[in-house]
């Protein structure tokens, strides 16, 4: 009976084992968006993160960064590749799905692809990303503009 339990527990320890390692290989291809993005914080310090889309796939991630310009990261097994994209510096077609987009990186053609996203809206919004378009308003006023009225009647 003991041996037979001993039996038991080695298959079953083998059979998790087995599942734990297929679950890995396919989680592979797989990037972690936290991960990436530490990745990215290492590559380019002084770029603080808004916004990020990732494919459906799973395999590139693109940012939206404080001052207009656009991050890349896509995923090689477990190293990344990074990039920060200057608005208007790439290429950008919508793909026949309507939900991605073929980006054209002059500088880097390696990179060139087509891209799928969850849904149409998260492509448009990459696409403003990439083009320069999306440039939301500031909440504060620059230290050299002028002074706002209320700052002038107290003075």
């Amino acid at each position: 009976m003991l041996w037979l339990l001993l039996i038991a527990v080695i298959v079953l320890a083998g059979a998790f084992y087995m599942w734990m390692n297929a679950r890995a290989e396919r989680d592979w291809d797989k990037p972690d968006a936290g991960s990436a993005m530490v990745e990215f914080g290492r590559a380019f310090p002084d770029e603080a993160i808004r916004a990020l889309h990732s494919t459906a796939d799973w395999k590139a991630i693109f940012l939206r960064l404080h001052d207009g310009k656009a991050g890349f990261i896509q995923s090689h097994g477990t190293h990344y590749v990074c990039h920060v994209i200057q608005p208007g510096k790439v290429r950008v077609n919508s793909s026949e799905t309507g939900r991605g987009l073929i980006v054209h990186f002059p500088d880097f053609a390696y990179l060139d692809n087509a891209f799928e996203f969850q849904n149409a809206g998260e492509a448009a919004e990459v696409s403003l990303w990439l083009l320069g378009s999306f440039n939301p308003k500031s909440e504060f006023t620059h230290a050299d503009s002028e002074p706002s009225p209320t700052a002038r009647a107290s003075e």
